[in-house]
């Protein structure tokens, strides 16, 4: 008799368990790599991926799972206090004296606590970590048996999402779905953690949130700016235009005409070179230029490069709400800056930190504050986009040469200006900022 009451409750908690782990194990998988599997011809994970495709069967799978819980730990709860209490109470008649009414008492208090620990560790807590540990070997294995239980409580969910999706209208709460949805903050949290876990490496890390850092960067804080554009006059006889190209570095220029505010096209250098093969002369800016694309100066890089991708173009001209050149990004200059943290357009000077024998460090002064944060160690606050920017904002005044002002903390002297621009600075980095900079 023993025996099979502890079999039953062994059954009860470990179906609860089931429960457990496939909820857990639903929610925390990736559906990605589910899609993957099914598409290799996984028969499970072909079925699982019925129900994570669309949010109402994943709706309905999280329901099922709850439902199970329930019942299982009702009927376990039920089920312990109607069989063992009898069996335990004559223990403690003879052994402490007590009577009957008592030690039944006594008995029922004990297997509440007691089924309720085990219940807890044995049947949830355990269940759920195995299923956050391991998410898509725990979804696979328990969608066989999840499936069985939504068919045979099909009606029962049915009804019961339908009061609960009543409810919320009645309060007025929108429904909501369950879906794999973090903010870029909580990303970057994931990937901190993974680099913790020693999942990623230290560069990995820092590639991949530069990369999320890329997507809610907006087009003006990514592109080279209007003052070092390099750009040709469609009107430039075509001696200097050659001279133009040969010196510029870039097989594509913007073509302005009259104002480097009225760009009009993208020059190809390669066009110049066709038609120059085709015809033994060297051709007008205007015959060859090609159409370019124009993105204002707050679309963001997630949406820019969409849009780019879309138009199927690798560069674009950046305008303000005036209608005027703020500058010209390029496919090219994104993903440099996702991948080489001390990138910068080849045409720009010191355009990488540099140690100096001091122990100084030199930085351009179009450098992002958040690449300044990789290579020092240290994070500028203020809302300037740039290391210049952030000096002009402490200052508020363009320095001359040889100026000094501190930083957050950081000894900085400003070393060249030109052309109402901070060219370059020096800083003295304190403290383990010093051992971080690159060589």
């Amino acid at each position: 008799m023993g025996f099979i009451i502890f079999f039953v409750l062994v059954l009860l908690i470990s179906i609860n368990a089931l429960y457990v782990v496939a909820e857990f194990a639903a929610v925390g998988v990736r559906h990605s790599r589910i899609r993957q599997l099914a598409q290799e011809g996984h028969r499970a994970a072909a079925r699982l991926w019925t129900y994570l495709e669309h949010s109402q069967g994943l709706d309905r799978y999280i329901a099922a799972c709850q439902v199970g819980i329930t019942i299982s730990s009702l009927v376990l709860g039920a089920y312990g206090q109607a069989a063992l209490p009898p069996l335990m109470a004559p223990l403690f008649e003879q052994v402490g004296g007590w009577e009957e009414t008592a030690a039944y008492s006594v008995s029922a208090v004990i297997v509440l606590l007691g089924l309720t620990a085990v219940q807890m560790v044995f049947g949830e807590l355990a269940p759920k970590s195995v299923a956050l540990q391991y998410p898509t070997q725990a979804a696979l294995r328990t969608v066989w048996p999840m499936q069985w239980s939504l068919r045979l409580l099909s009606g029962f969910i049915t009804v019961l999402n339908g009061s609960g999706t009543l409810l919320l209208k009645l309060f007025g709460v929108p429904q909501t779905s369950h879906h794999h949805i973090h903010s870029p903050e909580e990303i970057g949290l994931i990937i901190a953690e993974s680099r913790d876990g020693g999942l990623l490496e230290p560069d990995e890390q820092h590639r991949l949130h530069r990369a999320l850092q890329v997507g809610m960067r907006a087009s003006n804080q990514l592109m080279t700016p209007r003052l070092d554009m390099y750009a040709v006059d469609a009107d430039l006889p075509l001696e200097e235009l050659l001279e133009r190209i040969r010196g510029s570095g870039f097989t594509r220029l913007p073509v302005y005409k009259g104002s480097l505010d009225n760009v009009i096209g993208l020059l190809h250098t390669k066009d110049v070179l066709a038609y120059y093969l085709d015809h033994g002369e060297i051709p007008a800016v205007e015959a060859v230029m090609r159409p370019i694309m124009a993105v204002y100066e707050k679309v963001k890089g997630d949406r820019l490069l969409h849009l780019m991708r879309r138009r199927r173009s690798r560069q674009a001209v950046v305008v303000d709400e005036y209608g005027g050149v703020s500058g010209f990004v390029t496919i090219e200059e994104i993903l440099n800056k996702v991948f080489d943290p001390q990138w910068s357009a080849p045409h720009l000077k010191a355009a990488r930190a540099e140690p100096l024998p001091d122990g100084r460090i030199r930085l351009p002064g179009a450098m992002r504050l958040d690449d300044l944060e990789f290579i020092l160690g240290v994070k500028w606050t203020g809302t300037a986009q740039t290391v210049g920017g952030r000096i002009l904002d402490a200052l508020g005044y363009l320095p001359t040469p040889g100026e000094h002002i501190e930083i957050d903390g950081i000894p900085v002297q400003v070393e060249r200006v030109h052309n109402r621009k901070i060219v370059s600075i020096v800083v003295a980095p304190t403290g383990e900022s010093a051992g971080e900079a690159p060589t």
